[in-house]
């Protein structure tokens, strides 16, 4: 299994490139710079290169790194690789080490794990296991009998046009074993061979050869699949929510211009119309909510619209998280805009209490569970770990930047927002008394099913986002992500527009935080095929679950937060429109 891994993740590194490159002369160094270490299985559990007994120079010299690349874990630094450019070079001695009995058990551990590294070479990723295991069982009994052997020679294989590098390949050669599997000092030489190789491969397009690279190939077939249950579960829905305006609400409608009382109060909805626009409790929280939610809403649209120009592609080192910094705060402005907007337009006064809450909604769980995580990987030494230099940015980032915008998203909604909303009808001073509501009328049930069928529509693509994030699977259709994310738009609105038609029409009027909910809970599911993911992975260890489920858990409660401003927008224009309808007539 363990060699498999190794060919897989060898072709993952396979002519790998970056959007550019350096030029260079012959006989110009072209720096190597050493990264991380860690289990191939745990994507969250990585550490520094040196804190494996490798040969390091002296001094180790740390290249000054990006905050995305903070973010992401990595540590680069100087290593004693001397890879000259279009020279070649065959078992070059890197360094004589005598590995201490306590060093040799360090490698013997991380090669029980599955250790791999990784290095970047001209901006180019490259990776490779430290050692391997043979395991033998036709020996004493049955009984396993392992022997562990450390890779001593590393050879590179670089393909060059002109004066740039177009792509790397790195091999842990199998003939060069170190037997560690006895306690005991070994003395090993550390050797690397490197040779160049012309092509015609231009350096613009050195990323797309590893962009179709991946450990486990998305199936054409899986997403055909999946774009097909989308399709289905949309004509399903969208074909109830046609039979429900065009033939039984439409009916509704026209009743009441024919004077029938008795027909009249067969419609539930029609009989709480000076009840159905009281406002909720908890107002404010309400239009926070909704602010959040177009924040996380805009955030997503941006990200894709990065995406598609090329700015965000597989290993452009740090630049996501750096987008996610960039694009949330400036996206912190609509967050309290919308906020104070639509707590004008329903109350019309106290806007700031829903600002502040805007402010807070997202970033305080947020804070908390990156802190419990960070406690964490300090705890192991992980590269996870948050310098207090990188918390101080990021604290002052959130303080003088997108505190501010917030506040000035604010001004705007106040000033310029949507006017106060004047219902159709009286609201009367007592609210009308909700009769006992059927099983399918409950609000857990109603939740239930606003989860379940925007979910049952995205399963199979959102299993492959799974195996993007905590994986080594490389999505490189952006287009079909987006119709994905557009179907779950599409589908929350729907079905929040039936489920308050439901409500309603048993009396029913505090619809306000229900049609939130039912639309966000689809995120809850989201999470849960999380945590079925996570048990039928290879993942293990405490660091790895609790940054599994911290960061799962952050990801959907975005997803909830812009699933149910969805809803709770498509419902409230339905709402608008049916008893305006009614008033007409």
């Amino acid at each position: 299994m363990a060699q498999f891994l190794l060919q897989a993740l060898l072709a993952l590194t396979f002519w790998i490139g970056s959007g550019s490159s350096t030029r260079y002369n012959a006989g110009d160094h072209v720096p190597l710079f050493v990264n991380k270490v860690g289990p191939l299985h745990n994507p969250s559990e990585t550490y520094q290169y040196y804190d494996l007994p490798f040969c390091r120079p002296e001094p180790v010299i740390e290249k000054q790194e990006t905050l995305g690349e903070v973010l992401n874990g990595d540590r680069f630094m100087s290593s004693l690789y001397d890879l000259k450019f279009k020279e070649d070079k065959t078992d070059s001695i890197l360094c004589h080490k005598r590995l201490t009995s306590s060093e040799v058990a360090r490698f013997r551990d991380t090669i029980a794990q599955d250790f791999y590294f990784q290095m970047y070479y001209d901006d180019l990723p490259l990776w490779g296991f430290v050692g391997k295991v043979e395991r033998d069982y036709s020996v004493h009994g049955g009984e396993e009998n392992a022997k562990y052997y450390l890779f001593s020679h590393l050879s590179f294989n670089v393909l060059y046009n002109a004066d740039e590098v177009i792509g790397i390949q790195s091999l842990s050669v199998p003939s060069y074993l170190i037997d560690i599997s006895e306690n005991a000092e070994v003395d090993v030489q550390f050797t690397y061979s490197i040779s160049w190789n012309l092509t015609s491969e231009r350096s613009e397009t050195r990323m797309d050869k590893y962009s179709q690279a991946s450990f486990h190939p998305i199936s054409k077939k899986i997403q055909y699949f999946s774009f097909l249950n989308s399709i289905s579960v949309v004509v399903l829905v969208v074909g109830l929510l046609s039979l429900l305006f065009m033939r039984h609400l439409k009916n509704e409608l026209r009743s009441s211009s024919n004077g029938d009382e008795e027909e009249k109060r067969e419609v539930g909805w029609k009989l709480i119309q000076s009840d159905v626009f009281r406002c909720p409790r908890n107002i404010s929280l309400l239009c926070a909510f909704l602010g959040t939610g177009a924040q996380m809403l805009i955030l997503i649209i941006a990200l894709f619209a990065l995406a598609f120009t090329g700015f965000l592609y597989p290993y452009n080192r740090g630049t996501l998280l750096t987008s996610l910094v960039i694009v949330y705060t400036l996206t912190s402005v609509v967050a309290g805009y919308t906020s104070a907007s639509f707590h004008k337009h329903f109350e019309g006064t106290k806007q700031r209490r829903s600002v502040r809450l805007a402010g807070i909604l997202y970033t305080v769980p947020f804070f908390i569970t990156v802190s419990v995580l960070n406690t964490v990987a300090i705890t192991y030494g992980a590269t996870a770990a948050l310098p207090f230099g990188t918390i101080v940015i990021i604290i002052l980032i959130y303080t003088l930047l997108n505190i501010p915008f917030l506040m000035l998203g604010g001004v705007l909604g106040n000033r310029f927002g949507l006017s106060e909303f004047q219902p159709p009808s009286a609201i009367k001073r007592n609210p009308r008394e909700i009769p006992t509501q059927n099983w399918y009328r409950r609000k857990l049930y109603q939740m239930f099913l606003g989860g379940l069928v925007p979910f049952s529509a995205v399963a199979l693509e959102w299993h492959q986002l799974y195996a993007t994030l905590w994986g080594f699977k490389i999505y490189t259709s952006p287009g079909i992500m987006l119709f994905s994310f557009i179907v779950l738009i599409l589908l929350s609105a729907s079905v929040g527009v039936i489920l308050t038609y439901i409500q309603l029409s048993g009396e029913d009027h505090e619809w306000w935080w229900r049609s939130f909910l039912c639309g966000g809970f689809a995120a809850m599911f989201m999470y849960g095929y999380g945590v079925l993911f996570y048990l039928r992975s290879d993942m293990t260890g405490f660091l790895q679950l609790s940054f599994y489920l911290g960061y799962t858990a952050l990801f959907c409660y975005a997803l909830f937060l812009v699933l149910g401003t969805i809803s709770f927008l498509a419902s409230w224009m339905f709402i608008r429109h049916i008893y305006r309808s009614v008033k007409l007539e």
